[in-house]
């Protein structure tokens, strides 16, 4: 269900009820004005909003939990690759931009590539090659990536980012471009209010590295499938991945013990390019 059928549908419940908009929203916490954007499609209801709502209304249990499981849908949105490379990938940079610079907290998951944050303009450009752009949107997208990389250097910001061990070692360039690759995560680790960490592949582990997610302030995790960018605000889902987060991040390696590694797996690539 949309967030348009979702609205319409509580603004029929509401009507049915006989009781007027200003006293539904006194009754359910929040403000008329909210309470109208809801109805009308133009503010996405949390789980906790629809539940006040409906008890605003006085429905019954069974009706509400069936609105809840509604609104927990509503709450991640999905959007197709192909849809965004229609629209254009390069806005979506524009638009991480935008987040990132609101934003206070990061928290970052990868147990596949590079984070793009850290990622050089070389292997940026050899991750985005599988979607198979045009050589105008390939170099936009890049300068956008590139252009998100100034939030770095924002120190009121806290970034933390936590990528497995094989992270380092998964060779989409050349071996001299993930040395430089890697000498990248070490030189953004020295910055007071960048945290990475990386899980070594002997440490016991008590999860499943699934797929990569962002957290951004505990309100947003966007993730990133095969297919599809997925977003979820529902706060239940949300505590998920933070959870999730906090426990790879209690195993990983961080400081020098992280550099020390980092460093090594990069001497590997550059006696291999030595040797090739």
């Amino acid at each position: 269900m949309s967030r348009a059928q979702l609205g319409t549908m509580l603004r029929a419940l509401r009507k049915a009820s006989g009781m007027e908009a200003k006293a539904v929203a006194r009754s359910a916490f929040m403000s008329a004005s909210k309470l109208s954007k809801i109805e009308n499609a133009k503010v996405s209801p949390s789980v906790a909003d629809v539940e006040r709502i409906l008890s605003a209304i006085g429905v019954s249990d069974e009706i509400k939990a069936e609105y809840a499981e509604v609104a927990r849908a509503a709450a991640t949105e999905i959007t197709a690759w192909r849809l965004l490379k229609r629209i254009g990938v390069h806005k979506g940079q524009q638009d991480a931009k935008a987040l990132e610079a609101q934003m206070s907290t990061l928290r970052l998951f990868q147990s596949a590539l590079v984070p793009g944050l850290l990622q050089t303009p070389e292997y940026i450009r050899a991750v985005l090659r599988r979607h198979s752009l045009s050589e105008d949107s390939l170099t936009r997208t890049i300068s956008g990536r590139l252009e998100r990389q100034a939030v770095l250097y924002d120190s009121a910001k806290s970034l933390r980012f936590v990528i497995t061990e094989p992270v380092l070692r998964w060779q989409i360039v050349s071996p001299i471009m993930m040395a430089a690759q890697l000498d990248r995560i070490v030189s953004m680790s020295r910055l007071s209010h960048v945290d990475i960490r990386v899980v070594p592949l002997g440490a016991r582990q008590y999860d499943i590295a699934n797929h990569a997610f962002v957290i951004t302030d505990s309100r947003v995790v966007t993730v990133e499938t095969v297919h599809a960018e997925v977003v979820v605000t529902d706060p239940r889902d949300v505590e998920l991945y933070v959870r999730k987060f906090e426990g790879f991040e209690a195993t990983a390696l961080s400081g020098d013990d992280m550099r020390n590694m980092v460093e090594e797996i990069r001497d590997g690539f550059l006696r291999e390019q030595e040797t090739g």
